[in-house]
């Protein structure tokens, strides 16, 4: 009896036992069939990780935004070797070069005789841990200055022939002091020599001897100066900004050479706004101005300012105008050029005429504009390219002047100098005609 209840339990744990372990091999073999499931879906990840990760290492780099497209029958050419935006440009007093700054921290030194060409080489000065915002020519064309962003102050570059022609350029020892507290708008060198000037919008002009040392500070009273340039002559300082008016002192020296004093000379009065900026005629006897209030004006500065003797208005013209537009002059007071946002526009300062336009020069708004010593070309700056214009309407007034002037000779009965009058008439068509042979082809 013990004997069979003994054998009985036996049987019943077998039975338990061979339960569990065939409940035991089920749930593994579960377990083994969602593995098999879902190891599809893992290698599937890993190869969609693996393609991600090659889609992103052969991603390409972020291009440069494209430099936009500009064609005009005048446009002579595009200067394009900076990297930067260009900031500033300047031409020597000789004629020979056109100076240009950029934020890629160069300083660029082109030809004006290759203006024409197809390729326009050269030549490249760094500016070591900074970039220059302003660049300025020497009177003598063997040095340039510049005002750098960073260092706030103003340095001296050499320029020193090499046997082949070329240059090399070397930085001053020493750097100016650091003496304006707002940002400097401009830089110059006065054709004498004498001195350099930097201006900040902060209202404030300082005059610097050519070491470095400070002669003297204006004061503008102005709220704030929109532009502030030296006069081609080299004799005077003249500023424009938040008023109507535009201020111009002299800064003198004794004939000994030594500085003496800046003196208040004569203000320009005729705006009902404030003046963006102005330039001068290379013989300081004309300015010119645009203001807010929508026109450009042409004035004789060629008076005795000592005797109190105003500056005359000659000729007040409607333009289209922004904020930051900017008026230059030609070299021999005939033409104007006026930008407004990325636009030129062109007028004759004896008729006040709109001779040309140019629109979307630049992709953005015009930073400089310049006329060559020779009154050939218009130069302007606003992105990466430097824009070279015939200057058509000079040529056009130059000839319509000097017809005038035979006229006249003729009327009065004065023979002498009719035939060089004509000649020069016949050069400057000459001249005319082949450039607009060049711009139909």
């Amino acid at each position: 009896m013990e004997f069979a209840a003994i054998f009985a339990l036996s049987l019943l744990i077998g039975a338990l036992v061979v339960l569990v372990a065939m409940a035991v091999s089920k749930h593994r073999g579960e377990l083994s069939e969602q593995k098999t499931d879902t190891s599809a879906p893992v290698e599937e990840n890993a190869e969609n990780a693996s393609s991600k990760k090659q889609k992103h290492q052969q991603r390409p780099r972020k291009e440069k935004p494209q430099q936009r497209t500009f064609s005009h029958q005048l446009l002579a050419s595009s200067l394009k070797n900076h990297s930067g935006n260009v900031s500033c440009l300047d031409f020597s007093s000789n004629g020979k070069y056109l100076a240009s700054c950029s934020n890629d921290r160069t300083i660029r030194i082109w030809s004006t005789k290759d203006f024409l060409d197809r390729d326009h080489k050269c030549l490249r000065a760094n500016v070591e841990f900074d970039h220059a915002t302003l660049v300025r020519f020497s009177p003598d064309s063997r040095a340039f200055i510049t005002w750098l962003a960073n260092g706030e102050t103003i340095r001296i570059y050499k320029m020193i022939k090499k046997d082949d022609g070329t240059f090399s350029f070397k930085a001053a020892s020493e750097d100016f002091p650091q003496k304006h507290k707002g940002i400097v708008i401009n830089i110059g060198i006065a054709e004498t020599g004498k001195f350099i000037m930097s201006a900040s919008v902060d209202t404030t002009i300082v005059i610097w001897d050519l070491k470095g040392e400070v002669l003297s500070t204006i004061n503008t009273n102005q709220m704030t100066n929109s532009h502030v340039a030296v006069s081609p002559c080299g004799r005077f300082v003249a500023s424009c900004g938040f008023t109507p008016d535009v201020k111009v002192w002299e800064v003198c020296f004794a004939k000994s050479g030594e500085f003496k004093e800046v003196a208040r000379a004569f203000d320009l009065k005729g705006h009902s706004a404030g003046v963006y900026f102005f330039d001068f005629s290379n013989d300081s006897r004309r300015m010119v101005t645009v203001s807010k209030d929508g026109t450009w004006k042409l004035w004789d500065t060629d008076v005795e300012y000592k005797k109190k003797q105003d500056p005359y208005l000659l000729r007040t013209v409607p333009c289209q105008v922004s904020e930051g537009s900017r008026i230059a002059l030609s070299p021999d007071g005939r033409v104007v050029a006026i930008s407004n946002g990325c636009d030129i526009a062109m007028y004759s300062t004896s008729t006040g005429e709109l001779e040309e336009e140019f629109h979307g020069v630049h992709s953005e708004e015009i930073t400089d504009l310049k006329f060559d010593i020779n009154n050939r070309f218009l130069v302007s700056s606003g992105d990466r390219a430097i824009r070279v214009f015939h200057n058509v309407t000079g040529y056009r007034a130059a000839i319509q002047d000097m017809q005038t002037m035979l006229k006249k000779a003729s009327n009065d009965g004065v023979r002498l100098g009719i035939q060089r009058l004509q000649q020069q008439i016949t050069d400057a068509q000459n001249a005319l005609d082949t450039v607009l042979d060049a711009t139909k082809n």
